[in-house]
């Protein structure tokens, strides 16, 4: 009976742990133990979400991001801190390690308090700017909340994030408006497709330093859509860096706040921050856009093997993914592809506009073909796509490369071997039209050969036939 009871204790522990797919510890780093409570209800979101939340000071001299050489947390949540660094143990370089391992970051700044050095510098490693000015924040005169910012307008109100484009998935999306005091923006480098914006200040936005005077706000930093007010990074092994702007934005106080755009006619309404920064703290966290590859599989399509679409029904019979094929073969390749949400597996779906692709290269493509769902099971969608292997000999490979914004990368590669026909393999030259007009010059030859002699033969001319003379007769 014990046994049954420590089964199911481990089984919830399984279920509970399983809500994450990179893994459910992490580490928050908070200056002042009494900011604590001003974020009680996403401590809380975190929690129920199945997160073992750990709490520590920059300054705790136990605080460590690897133990025996590997990542000691999965996640890392920082918080700001009114030193100039974060300390020995969130150097830089530390940081950029634990990316680097695999773990993900979650950064939250605030412009009420001067953004580090070390933090200005990582993320120059990342190809973000921040604002010279440390004390700078963002300022729109349009989109502000008439009732805690009427003077200053530095509390943004923004809608709902949408997609940057149409083929890529948009996990942010909220009801509502959303509330961002006091944020500091960023600007993102066009070099690395790696940074993607999440949120993006609207085009009357400015950052803004208030110790200036206002003479000097004619040379901005930045304007407009240039000033990022959240910042995604996602690295070549997918593990995820987001910069955001305002830590006020996650606060209990702006969870439920009733706030109101300027102007005539508009009336209050309550924000979406709740949901907003349970969405970015999924994706951040892996929560969200994870993508898995089941059981990939290619197989000659022809003869007996042609058609086949249940490749288990038919057993042994069936030569699943073989390393040797030969030129102008017919193949069949497909791919499982799950997705992530939140606590299971579910079905992939690429976004409107966007196609799963197959290569089959060599040093190039020789074929790049989009393939197509064939077949779907509680949690995971089959691709396949079918062709035939050009006439080229050489080692090959079957290569599906899935980088979009917001997804975990996928790399797949089957490598096989492409033949020349054996010597018995090659067809008939009565099945290659082609060969028509010279097998039909063969049998025109012979044929008029064989006439030519019968002709010949048949056509010798008669014998003049001897007269004899009278007087030569004897008797």
């Amino acid at each position: 009976m014990n046994l049954r009871v420590l089964g199911l204790l481990l089984a919830l522990l399984g279920a509970v742990a399983a809500l994450s797919a990179q893994g459910s510890k992490l580490l928050v780093v908070l200056e002042d133990e009494a900011e604590k409570s001003k974020y009680s209800q996403f401590w809380a979101s975190l929690e129920d979400r199945g997160f073992q939340v750990t709490y520590k000071s920059p300054k705790d001299s136990s605080l460590s991001l690897f133990a025996y050489g590997e990542p000691a947390y999965s996640h890392l949540l920082v918080l700001p801190t009114k030193a100039k660094g974060l300390g020995p143990n969130l150097t830089p370089n530390l940081i950029v390690d634990f990316i680097n391992a695999g773990s993900n970051i979650l950064l939250a700044l605030s412009a009420q308090l001067s953004v580090p050095s070390a933090v200005s510098s990582l993320l120059l490693e990342l190809d973000i700017t921040l604002p010279p000015d440390r004390n700078s924040l963002i300022v729109d005169h349009f989109n502000y909340d008439t009732q805690s910012a009427n003077e200053q307008h530095d509390v943004l109100l923004l809608p709902s994030p949408q997609a940057s484009r149409k083929d890529v998935k948009n996990y942010f999306s909220v009801d509502g408006l959303i509330a961002f005091p006091h944020t500091v923006g960023q600007v993102l480098g066009n070099a690395s497709p790696l940074l993607s914006p999440v949120v993006k200040a609207p085009s009357t936005a400015y950052i803004y330093n208030p110790k200036e005077e206002f003479e000097s706000l004619e040379d901005v930093f930045a304007t407009g859509s240039q000033i990022n007010i959240v910042s995604a990074f996602q690295a070549r092994n997918s593990a995820r860096f987001t910069v955001l702007g305002s830590v006020e934005a996650l606060e209990d106080k702006w969870f439920d706040a009733s706030v109101q755009l300027p102007g005539a006619g508009k009336k209050s309404e309550k924000t979406a921050n709740k949901a907003f920064a349970q969405k970015l703290s999924a994706w951040t966290f892996k929560e969200l856009g994870v993508l898995r590859v089941g059981s990939v599989s290619h197989y000659l399509n022809e003869g007996s093997q042609k058609g086949v679409s249940n490749t288990t029904a038919v057993g042994a019979a069936l030569d699943i993914n073989p390393t040797i094929y030969r030129i102008k073969n017919d193949v069949h390749y497909s791919i499982e592809m799950s997705e992530w949400e939140n606590d299971h597996w579910a079905p992939f779906t690429p976004a409107a506009g966007d196609a799963l692709q197959l290569e089959f290269s060599m040093l190039s493509p020789f074929w790049r073909l989009d393939l197509q769902p064939t077949a779907q099971t509680a949690n995971s969608s089959i691709y396949s796509a079918e062709f035939k292997l050009p006439d080229q000999h050489g080692i090959f490979n079957f290569f599906v490369e899935y980088r979009r914004p917001f997804l975990t990368s996928v790399e797949e590669k089957r490598t096989v071997t492409v033949r020349h026909f054996a010597h018995d393999e090659w067809p008939r030259s009565f099945v290659i039209s082609g060969a028509y007009p010279w097998i039909g010059g063969i049998w025109v030859t012979v044929i008029g050969w064989v006439i030519f002699v019968a002709v010949w033969l048949y056509s010798k001319p008669a014998q003049p036939k001897r007269q004899l003379k009278a007087g030569n007769v004897k008797r």
